[in-house]
């Protein structure tokens, strides 16, 4: 096997499993033993570099590195139920107690660089942009047809999970940084933007139409009827305030637990979600479900929506086909009858969460911008730039409607095409991350980290009391964790950036590390094929996505091979070796965000 090397960025960011699957890489491990420590502002910062919105995502995000945890898959092989480390709430706490940071924050450029950007939604992509562009001497406008900052994340996310006080808090920090924000200007044209002379625009408009449902008596019962986003938003700016008894929510997604949750606090009694396919292959977050059953609202599956019953225009109830699923032989799912009879609820409001899509209505088609059969964009996936030169697409609007941490990414990504394109770069070119890889060493058998690997659950995040919660809509549910709660969490964490690292040349082949590990994950061995020498290593291993440690060069001949999957990095390996050969170093990546890190050394060329 090709022995591994640990200075591609990539190697070690992969072992840390969190920070790989966070589409913004924030550099989780580093800020949980921050919390630990009780530095929440530098955990905050930590995070406010990477994801923009610690506080709002602290309470609201999808969670991408929570499944990739370690905690959980070490846990599996040792028969436990997999809990991950609570990393979403963990970043939470650091919002919740930090100290005022504005004065930490960038400050405004002292000389403008003479580029316009135009920022076309005012939601967490386009602010990404703006946040990354004007301390770099940008000048950015932020366009928002709504009076305030914040899009989606104001409009469709209910105050119960995300009060507005913490939207107003995280906006207004980019916002202060310099950017002009037009408020209530909603953009009719795009050709008409680009006829105003912007160096660049960024369109970050989301996905603002949900699906419709045509089925008989859709129209008929219309006023009963409403587009589940549309309603969140309206209960957002008080237009809504009371519901029916009897609601019936259609949608498997997390837009549909939302309109559930609020219909019950607006005065629902009766609120019940249907969904087409299997609870397990609901498109809700599992924890978003839980909340909602939690709340006493019953999911019912696999019914297919037939019609709406209603009685001169007044929606009286639905019938559903009862279906079940089918797989072919390449495992594609297929939804057909049972034969069963149909089944009716009654309800008198039904809210439609079947679904977002763009509307693309206000870019005209004779501008240059090319649209697939979907009508989205077509776009450079890594620049995320149109086949207009100088417009570039994030969030919803680029590659249709996913969550607020990947509209993070894509508004960073976006910043580093706009500044390499106003500077006549390359766009192709993309800046690599910064890494750190530092001895944690500090004596023969002491670390600067906590190497202790607790046995401790996941600790649940406390509840507002249901009786409380369900009574007002604008009362948030939950109460975070305390600093105690936090640093228990946080000592679940396996410190995976602290890397075990080896060298050969020290290997004395005593086997000792071998002895004392806890995983079996380090192996001397013969070389060999990779995937022949994962099957005889200590404990075989089949994940391939995470790769083998390869160590050559030892004496004997033979190879290291430890397997990364498993690994508690409690740096025992390290302590017992008599030669120093194994060490602990922790390993640090920071993403290059928009500015001179960027850009090449390249004589710049004339922007397109």
């Amino acid at each position: 096997m090709k022995p591994t090397d640990i200075g591609v960025a990539d190697y070690f960011h992969k072992v840390v499993d969190c920070q790989w699957a966070c589409p913004a890489h924030t550099p989780v491990p580093e800020y949980i033993r921050l919390i630990a420590q009780g530095r929440y502002s530098d955990a905050y910062l930590v995070n406010w570099k990477s994801n923009v919105f610690p506080g709002i995502l602290g309470r609201t995000c999808d969670r991408p590195c929570e499944p990739a945890c370690r905690r959980g898959r070490v846990e599996e092989n040792q028969g436990e139920k997999p809990e991950p480390v609570a990393i979403c709430r963990l970043k939470r706490v650091a919002a919740d107690y930090k100290d005022d940071i504005r004065d930490r924050l960038p400050k405004p450029a002292e000389k403008p660089n003479g580029k316009r950007v135009a920022c076309i939604g005012g939601g967490p992509a386009s602010l990404t942009v703006a946040r990354d562009l004007v301390p770099q001497g940008y000048a950015v406008t932020v366009f928002e047809a709504d009076a305030k900052a914040g899009g989606m994340i104001r409009t469709q996310i209910p105050k119960f999970r995300l009060p507005e006080s913490v939207i107003d808090e995280e906006t207004g920090y980019i916002l202060d940084l310099g950017v002009e924000f037009r408020a209530g200007k909603r953009i009719e044209s795009l050709k008409a933007m680009l006829a105003e002379g912007w160096d660049a625009i960024f369109v970050g408009t989301g996905a603002p139409r949900g699906r419709d449902l045509d089925v008989p008596g859709r129209k008929e019962a219309a006023k009963h009827i409403h587009i589940g986003i549309d309603w969140l938003a309206s209960v957002s700016f008080g237009h809504i305030t009371e519901a029916p008894k009897r609601v019936i929510v259609l949608g498997g997604g997390n837009t549909a637990m939302d309109c559930c949750r609020s219909a019950r606090r607006l005065g629902g009694e009766d609120v019940k979600v249907i969904v087409r396919s299997g609870f397990e292959e609901m498109k809700a977050s599992p924890w978003e479900k839980e909340d909602a059953q939690h709340e006493g609202i019953p999911i019912l599956n696999y019914l297919v929506p037939k019609s709406f019953q209603h009685e001169g225009g007044k929606l009286t109830g639905m019938t559903f086909e009862k279906v079940k699923a089918v797989y072919d032989e390449k495992g594609r799912r297929s939804l057909v009858p049972t034969g069963e009879p149909d089944q009716s609820f009654a309800c008198d409001q039904v809210l439609v969460a079947v679904g977002q899509e763009n509307a693309f209505t206000w870019i005209e088609r004779d501008i240059g911008i090319e649209f697939d059969k979907w009508g989205m964009p077509k776009l450079d996936e890594a620049t995320l730039q149109s086949t207009l030169p100088r417009v570039f697409f994030g969030g919803d609007a680029a590659l249709g409607p996913k969550n607020i941490i990947w509209a993070v990414a894509h508004g960073h990504e976006a910043a580093v095409s706009i500044d390499k394109f106003c500077q006549g770069e390359s766009l192709a070119d993309r800046p690599p991350p910064h890494i750190n890889l530092v001895s944690q060493k500090m004596g023969i058998h002491e670390w600067s980290y906590d190497n202790n690997v607790v046995p401790d659950a996941r600790y649940a995040v406390p509840l507002k009391e249901l009786k409380l919660a369900l009574k007002d809509i604008r009362t948030e549910v939950e109460l975070g964790f305390d600093p105690q709660l936090a640093w228990k969490e946080a000592q679940r964490c396996l410190n995976c950036d602290v890397q075990t690292v080896f060298a050969p040349k020290l290997c004395i082949e005593c086997d000792a590390c071998v002895d004392i590990c806890p995983m079996d994950c380090i192996t001397f061995t013969a070389d060999g094929e990779e995937a022949e020498v994962r099957a005889r290593l200590n404990a075989p291993s089949d994940d391939r996505a995470q790769d083998l440690y390869v160590g050559a060069g030892l004496k004997t001949g033979r190879i290291m091979a430890k397997d990364e999957d498993v690994c508690l990095h409690c740096g025992l390996c390290a302590e017992r070796c008599p030669t120093g050969a194994w060490d602990m170093q922790k390993f640090y990546l920071e993403m290059t965000h928009a500015g001179p890190g960027c850009r090449s050394r390249e004589t710049p060329r004339q922007a397109a």
